[in-house]
């Protein structure tokens, strides 16, 4: 494990993972930026070769779990205005004519904000897999045989640990391409839970103490070397019709998400996509995404998946 200084990347000692520093860090009661500054060592290497992939050294995504089936990946969507217009208009309706997508988004911007201390109005929510899904920057984002389409999400997500106690502590966060099938969904409404169960990525560095009141940043599309697509986005509470507080909570309220030991990635959900500007991306198509003060671009190529016969298009299951 590593910390960025600069150009270089700084080697901690005997700490193997994140994961194993937010639980020392939770026994020994200190803060993780506190622990990590009492690890550094004076061993360093190069950065951008690590990053560029030349190196023997490789990245790998920020977060992971002994047991990946262990780490909740999942995601809170309608909280920025061009993710609920893009929804709006994806399912072919006027502003007099509102979806239920755009009715949550307005609850959301009425009681997404609460008041310190109380409740306000519940998010969209939605599941992406388990830790098995994550993806590293440089992996491709995979397209399955059987989906529609596969897109880009340009989001921020939130890296957290359950305590012994239960609670959920905040490890940092990180930028994420939270990647889904937004044809399939575009098909019905209710195809939002498959259009999610797809592989999605973070890094390539975990932020542990960042800003997220006003987050800029840009996403792009490249094909063949040449950007095809570009947007500047922001996220952040500035941005959003929900409040970090707010989310983390409804996130958190059940007990299941509160299991000691376990880890969540929870995305905080996209300001634009490229696909509500008509953009369909192709097999080997790369996202590229930046946050400002979350370190080097997320980078992805797209892969789409192949069957060799109808035949292997079908899962079948065998009685024992």
């Amino acid at each position: 494990m590593a910390l960025v200084d600069g150009p270089r990347l700084r080697f901690l000692t005997n700490t193997a993972s994140v994961y194993a520093l937010a639980g020392a860090a939770i026994s020994g009661q200190q803060p993780m930026r506190q622990l990590v500054q009492m690890r550094l060592s004076d061993e360093a290497i190069d950065y951008d070769p690590v990053y560029a992939g030349s190196s023997p050294w490789r990245l790998l995504v920020p977060i992971d779990h002994p047991e990946p089936a262990r780490c909740l990946v999942s995601g809170t969507g309608l909280t920025h205005l061009g993710s609920a217009a893009n929804r709006q208009s994806m399912h072919g309706r006027t502003d007099e004519e509102l979806t239920d997508s755009m009715r949550m988004f307005r609850l959301g911007v009425a009681g997404g904000h609460p008041t310190e201390g109380t409740v306000g109005a519940a998010p969209e929510w939605f599941f992406k897999g388990c830790g098995t899904a994550l993806r590293a920057t440089g992996e491709p984002l995979l397209v399955p045989a059987f989906a529609l389409d596969g897109g880009e999400e340009a989001e921020v997500a939130g890296v957290y640990i359950i305590d012994p106690e239960g609670k959920p502590r905040r490890i940092g966060m990180a930028a994420g391409n939270e990647f889904s099938d937004h044809k399939f969904e575009k098909q019905n409404y209710l195809n939002l839970a498959g259009s999610k169960l797809r592989t999605c990525s973070l890094g390539p560095e975990l932020v542990i103490d960042p800003d997220f009141d006003r987050v800029t940043g840009k996403v792009a599309i490249e094909r063949g070397g040449t950007s095809i697509w570009t947007k500047e986005v922001a996220t952040g509470q500035a941005e959003m019709c929900h409040s970090l507080a707010n989310i983390e909570h409804h996130h958190f309220k059940f007990d299941a998400h509160r299991r000691p030991g376990d880890v969540h990635v929870h995305y905080f959900g996209a300001h634009s996509l490229s696909f509500g500007d008509s953009v369909c991306l192709q097999d080997g198509d790369v996202m590229v995404i930046q946050f400002e003060g979350f370190g080097r671009p997320l980078r992805n190529p797209l892969k789409k998946l192949t069957i060799a016969s109808a035949a292997d298009a079908l899962t079948t299951v065998e009685h024992l």
